[in-house]
């Protein structure tokens, strides 16, 4: 009998140091609807919530995709919520019939955010006329609905805060999503008090001007960082040769396990969240602890989640 307490009480202490052991992580960014996941998504957010992400945001980057996140909500509810818009890739394919449907979906309890949109210079896939079109009309729609606006930029830093200007005094809360940018960019969104969405991104920042320098020297207010894994992409490759030792040691060994187990570059997962937040918090000399419970409450407070 008394063998029997001893192990039942052993595994209470295993599951209660598993529970102080997890965050409590929010990822505001996956891509959940993209075809890698259409054969073991129950899987992917069993291990999602195994490693700590108890909610996820699923982008809306097209109408199609907007559909799809929206319709996840339904299978997942409490732990999936969506977003709604079309992202600057896709402005060229807007039509009316489209952008009504569009505004349908946007309005549903379960779409928390109006994007992805915004404008992505870089590559140009869609006219740079025909984006900043369809970015306002995205701005409009947050303003109307008074959700928040969730944004995509690269390499369009100035055209996109002169059309946000366009709309000041009355622009809803506004997320940077997987922030990409400079140093200076980053100060110039959070001087205008937008929020920043961090990634796997870190991994690959070699620069002295960018993300790394944002968290190295204090420019990076916890009130205003959200996490997210941009899954399938962004994946956080923490054996990159330039990573500083210093963030390498900041890794513990399970969330190690949840990213090497189940992720890859072809497939990231939100079980990468831990990892993500190890590096953030080693970068600003912080706790993980205390980088997973600002960001957890940044994200429920700016998409009003329950």
């Amino acid at each position: 009998m008394a063998a029997q307490i001893d192990q039942t009480e052993s595994i209470d202490n295993i599951t209660m140091k598993e529970c102080y052991e997890n965050y409590i992580l929010i990822d505001v960014g996956a891509n959940l609807t993209n075809k890698k996941y259409s054969r073991d998504l129950d899987s992917v957010i069993l291990r999602a919530k195994d490693s700590g992400v108890q909610k996820i945001m699923v982008t809306g980057t097209s109408l199609k995709a907007s559909k799809e996140a929206l319709r996840l909500t339904r299978i997942y509810p409490n732990t999936l919520y969506s977003t709604a818009g079309i992202h600057p890739h896709d402005a060229k394919s807007y039509t009316d019939e489209s952008w009504e449907e569009l505004q349908r979906l946007a309005e549903n309890i379960e779409c928390v955010a109006i994007g992805e949109c915004g404008l992505d210079y870089n590559r140009n896939f869609s006219e740079p006329e025909d984006q900043r079109m369809v970015f306002k009309k995205h701005i409009k729609l947050a303003i109307e609905l008074k959700k928040p606006l969730f944004v995509h930029e690269r390499d369009a830093h100035e055209d996109l805060l002169q059309i946000l200007d366009e709309f000041k005094g009355k622009l809803p809360p506004i997320l940077v999503h997987c922030f990409t940018g400079s140093f200076e960019h980053a100060l110039a969104y959070l001087d205008k008090g937008f929020y920043i969405g961090l990634t796997g991104y870190l991994c690959k920042d070699k620069s002295d001007t960018g993300v790394r320098k944002l968290l190295e020297n204090g420019s990076m207010p916890l009130d205003r960082l959200v996490v997210e894994t941009d899954a399938p992409f962004m994946y956080p490759n923490t054996r990159a040769s330039k990573l500083p030792t210093h963030v390498k040691d900041g890794l513990t060994e399970r969330s190690m396990m949840f990213l090497h187990r189940y992720c890859t570059f072809q497939r990231n997962e939100p079980c990468s969240l831990p990892a993500i937040v190890e590096m953030i918090a080693a970068f600003m000399k912080k706790k993980p602890e205390e980088v997973a419970l600002a960001t957890s409450f940044n994200a429920m407070k700016l998409f009003g989640l329950s």
